[in-house]
């Protein structure tokens, strides 16, 4: 029998995890999983002819750690996704190679810090009242401050003081987020799996169900929003084991680019009945490949 890791994190209280759910047709197709926290010690990664990254979302508090691990794995076993694509993605920048080929995103002003009585030039600079600001290496939201001008007044501080040694980015704030919500897209071995779309709860903006978002499966996404997440998959250049794309239908109607998740992303695998086979049989796919070389 096949052996795989799914690497996750050592605390997972209050997070929603699925991953679990590959397990059962992955061992239908004669693989065993073992998950294991990413910073473990002692772990012989070449016992394993996989490790998929999975639920490692505390890596970016401790960045050079986290890709030094997976230089070991990778250096042992067959990594997915691979190194190269984990430090493209890891930070947000990969938003510009993107807007660099003709994929449509969010208008972004960067700084590599931000200085007192900043927000008001960038704010300038964006042309926009309302907008998010964010650390370029972040995730669940971490470090995002929904603001408008009247809040900069309030926030401003609080604001400079986080992101006084801490590149950031600034986006417009795209009110369909609060109405119809964010979409994320599914690819599995670079084909389309399923799709999600993502509603924050009364008073929120942030999507993510740890925040108390309501998720929902759709079954047939809008013909334009599949055609922005072929052109975000083909902006990559080369079918990932596994990736997901997230949208905001902007005001004038262009499915937009808020992530391009490529490296811990959850797959929302509950949320489509079919989706945990297919993730299977996509590492199942990829292992005969490297079987075959």
């Amino acid at each position: 029998m096949k052996r795989i890791a799914f690497l996750t994190l050592r605390d997972t209280a209050g997070l929603v995890i699925d991953d679990d759910l590959a397990i059962p047709p992955l061992a239908e197709r004669g693989c065993a999983v073992d998950t294991i926290p990413w910073n473990s010690a002692g772990v012989d990664w070449a016992d394993y002819q996989m490790v998929v990254i999975r639920s490692t979302w505390d890596y970016q508090h401790h960045a050079a750690r986290f890709l030094a691990t997976l230089a070991d794995i990778e250096r042992c076993t067959r990594l997915e996704n691979p190194l190269d694509i984990v430090r493209w993605n890891m930070r947000k920048t990969y938003v510009r190679d993107l807007d660099a080929s003709g994929v449509p995103v969010l208008p972004t002003i960067w700084r590599d810090r931000l200085h007192p009585g900043g927000l008001e030039d960038m704010f300038d600079e964006l042309g926009h009242d309302e907008a998010v600001i964010k650390p370029v290496m972040s995730g669940n939201a971490e470090g995002a401050f929904r603001l408008d001008r009247e809040r900069i007044a309030a926030q401003g501080d609080e604001i400079e003081r986080y992101f006084a040694e801490r590149p950031l980015m600034l986006q417009p704030f795209q009110r369909a987020i609060t109405g119809e919500g964010e979409y994320s897209l599914f690819y599995l071995n670079g084909e389309y799996s399923h799709c999600i779309v993502k509603v924050p709860k009364p008073g929120d903006y942030r999507v993510q169900e740890e925040h108390g978002a309501d998720i929902r499966a759709i079954t047939a996404p809008d013909d334009e929003l599949l055609g922005a997440g072929a052109a975000a998959m083909a902006a990559i250049g080369v079918p990932l084991l596994y990736a997901r794309a997230d949208f905001v239908r902007c005001d004038d109607g262009i499915f937009r680019v808020m992530e391009l998740e490529l490296i811990e992303p959850s797959l929302y695998l509950r949320m489509d009945p079919a989706a945990p086979a297919r993730f299977a049989g996509a590492i199942i796919s990829r292992l005969a490949e490297r079987a075959g070389r």
